[in-house]
């Protein structure tokens, strides 16, 4: 088979003890998964999980440097528990969810909070928001059987030493195995799709020269920095 141009590079993450990558196919967020976040946005429902996308190429390893985006003069951090899926499957019942996993990490899902009160106002889609360059940095990815939880584990983030967000991934609103089988009632999911599982409280802005730190308990950690 030829191209009339050269393809696009495999997006890829660092797999943590070894030089081989897990290719990314596409990126999967569920919004508004921890309660206190739901709140902290203005919400006060508990509704079904809905979900949004960043392109594959929005993943980037950590450490890394990242330039403040374009567009956005409020660009905020969100730390997310990230699942990495090793074998497709559709309408997966939750308690079949496991068995699809290769994986975790810890991602920051970077948002122009700006461009989505906008998106929001309007009644518009947030991708401009979400699915920005590099928009996605995620830690070195840890093989299931290494990951001691994906119920019970503290997930924090600090921004310059300082403490912003600290929570648990058991305070979850829907489970790995919930919003995963529902997403797989919505599209079937594939080897190589990574699904970042919402954010806890305490979100907020970060600026040129901020260097942003964060893991969960057992799965790893991560650091960015903002230039």
């Amino acid at each position: 088979m030829t191209y009339v141009i050269t393809p696009p590079a495999q997006a890829s993450l660092a797999v943590v003890n070894t030089t081989d990558r897990f290719p990314v196919r596409r990126i999967f967020c569920v919004g508004q998964n921890y309660e206190d976040h739901v709140r902290e946005m203005g919400s006060d429902t508990r509704e079904a999980p809905f979900f949004f996308t960043k392109p594959a190429d929005a993943a980037v390893d950590s450490p890394c440097t990242l330039p403040y985006p374009t567009l956005t003069q409020n660009l905020h951090h969100e730390i997310e528990l990230v699942i990495a899926i090793g074998k497709g499957g559709s309408d997966i019942a939750p308690e079949n969810v496991r068995s699809h996993i290769w994986g975790a990490g810890i991602g920051i899902d970077l948002t122009r909070r700006d461009i989505q009160k906008e998106a929001k106002d309007k009644g518009r889609p947030w991708d401009m928001a979400k699915g920005f360059d590099r928009s996605a940095p995620v830690s070195a990815l840890v093989p299931l059987d290494d990951v001691p939880s994906l119920t019970n584990a503290r997930i924090w983030l600090s921004v310059n030493g300082e403490l912003r967000q600290d929570g648990n991934i058991s305070n979850m609103i829907w489970s790995v195995n919930e919003h995963i089988a529902t997403l797989s009632q919505a599209v079937r999911l594939e080897a190589g799709d990574i699904i970042m599982t919402g954010t806890p409280a305490g979100v907020g802005a970060v600026v040129p020269g901020d260097v942003i730190t964060g893991g969960a308990d057992g799965i790893g950690t991560i650091e960015v920095h903002i230039s």
